[in-house]
């Protein structure tokens, strides 16, 4: 099964917990068991797996990203977006996630973030159930 949502983030660089709109997509299915894959098509957004307890957490993820990848540097790409670029590929396109009694299986202070690198933009991801 696979299932596309949407995303709309506010910032140039944000991380929005996305957990309850997947965990929502596995409930609909009926699935107990399996794993469930988060994928997000574009190439300056990607997902990734990290805490959600202390919103700290967030800022010091695009804090790091932006020191070593600033905004403004001796790109070559026409368009000046290279830093969401990079950005994207350091975190990833996708993540798994395995599904048990029909829940994420995800740690005491893991949610899944969708990473908005050049926004803000209205995006879309998929999630694919196994």
């Amino acid at each position: 099964m696979v299932k596309n949502f949407k995303v709309t983030t506010r910032a140039r660089s944000e991380l929005i917990d996305i957990t309850r709109q997947v965990q929502n997509v596995i409930s609909s299915s009926g699935t107990s068991d399996g794993i469930c894959q988060v994928f997000i098509p574009h190439t300056t957004a990607g997902v990734t797996i990290n805490e959600n307890a202390d919103p700290d957490v967030k800022a010091d993820i695009i804090s790091s990203l932006e020191k070593t990848y600033p905004w403004k540097d001796n790109y070559r790409h026409s368009e000046g977006n290279s830093a969401a670029h990079i950005k994207a590929s350091v975190i990833g396109s996708s993540v798994l996630v395995p599904v048990q009694d029909g829940r994420l299986v995800l740690g005491t202070w893991q949610c899944i973030y969708f990473c908005e690198f050049d926004g803000p933009r209205t995006r879309s991801g998929l999630v694919n159930i196994l």
